[in-house]
């Protein structure tokens, strides 16, 4: 641009944009306020500027927005590509010991996401045990597939790793299961009456996992699948036994068993543990399970009674109020389900606490005193 053009140029710029007067009162007093050509030029060029960069930033989302769309669908293309059987065969055929390395790393990659979401599994073995141990037979595979087959010995290898790292997840599991069904025997209950009440179908998917091509299961595969669903059925069996204080209050009133009834004085049978503290102070699930009533029981008053499964049974007496709870709610263990109170047959306000196994009552304090170890577990 020449100099009689950037002149030009400069004066239309001052018609557009000429010298402003403004006229202001504030509080009596009349101000001048004067605007330059100059003045206005720069700030339409800085307005011009923020436009322009407001609209690159939109451009560039909108361009990434599309990137991104298109990358997603070329990973799931990719993705549904690796899915078919047709490319797995043509993998094995193309390059075996690419392929056995393939396998290789997804095996290690399983051992580590299950060790980090579990812990260690145990390589050891202890006396009593009855989890095979293939490590010998494992390598005498090894060695013959080598000689037969030498281009398979990394394959050999691999399934001699899932043998072993099948065992070890069968060995961590039933140590679980022992720990468990010790502290369950310590409550007075029957660890195998647990199992035999738990629902769900054992090793299912494990079972369409180590299938062969002929049909045939690994029993070892089949052997973790039950030890799996035995140490699944323990601890939640365990979960659901009472562990929580159902109040927190410094002592227990009146305990279970026979004792002079407060109102007749003549022995009589308490079927649960009295917990004395204000009114209206929370009252907690001694467990997990599901609330199974919420109302008035004859001598209870206000009455809330938790489901834990195997036949056991909460219930909670007594109350000032109930918190909202209702039928059919799942509680954990310390939820808070209502409010100490004296409705029903109560000379003060106090928590009325019972265990039933089966529809009978059992004494809480066992439950209650071994809570700090329930849920301990071998290392």
């Amino acid at each position: 641009m020449n100099f009689t053009s950037s002149g030009a140029f400069l004066s239309r710029l001052r018609t557009a944009f000429p010298d402003r007067e403004f006229i202001m009162r504030s509080q009596g007093q009349v101000r001048f306020i004067h605007v330059s050509s100059r003045v206005q030029m720069a700030a339409a060029g800085a307005a011009t500027a923020l436009l322009a960069v407001w609209l690159g930033t939109i451009g560039t989302a909108a361009v990434a927005r599309i990137y991104a769309d298109h990358e997603q669908a070329a990973l799931l293309n990719r993705e549904a590509a690796v899915a078919k059987s047709e490319s797995r065969v043509q993998a094995y055929r193309d390059n075996i010991s690419e392929t056995t390395a393939d396998l290789a790393r997804r095996q290690q990659f399983i051992e580590q996401m299950v060790e980090a979401h579990i812990g260690d599994l145990p390589d050891d073995k202890k006396a009593g045990e009855t989890v095979s141990d293939s490590s010998g037979e494992a390598a005498k595979t090894v060695r013959k597939i080598s000689a037969v087959l030498p281009e398979a010995r990394g394959l050999a290898e691999v399934e001699a790793e899932q043998l072993a790292f099948v065992e070890r997840l069968t060995r961590y599991a039933d140590r679980r299961s022992a720990s468990a069904s010790a502290a369950i025997r310590k409550l007075g209950l029957n660890p195998n009456a647990i199992i035999a009440n738990s629902s769900g179908a054992e090793g299912g998917p494990l079972m369409r996992l180590a299938t062969s091509a002929d049909g045939s299961l690994d029993p070892r595969f089949q052997r973790m699948g039950v030890s799996l669903a035995r140490m699944d059925a323990l601890e939640n069996g365990l979960a659901s036994i009472p562990q929580v204080r159902p109040a927190h209050v410094a002592y227990v009133s009146s305990s279970y068993g026979y004792r002079a009834d407060p109102f007749t004085g003549a022995a009589a049978f308490h079927a649960g543990l009295d917990f004395p503290g204000p009114r209206g102070s929370a009252i907690y699930a001694a467990a997990k399970g599901t609330v199974s009533f919420v109302g008035r029981r004859s001598g209870y008053g206000n009455c809330i009674e938790i489901s834990h499964g195997n036949g056991l049974m909460t219930r909670y007496g007594h109350l000032s109020g109930f918190k909202q709870t209702h039928v059919g709610e799942r509680v954990d263990a310390g939820t808070v389900i209502g409010a100490m109170g004296s409705t029903g047959r109560s000379t003060g306000p106090h928590l009325h606490f019972e265990v039933r196994v089966n529809g009978r009552p059992v004494n809480p304090r066992p439950f209650l005193e071994a809570a700090r170890n329930v849920q301990q577990k071998d290392s």
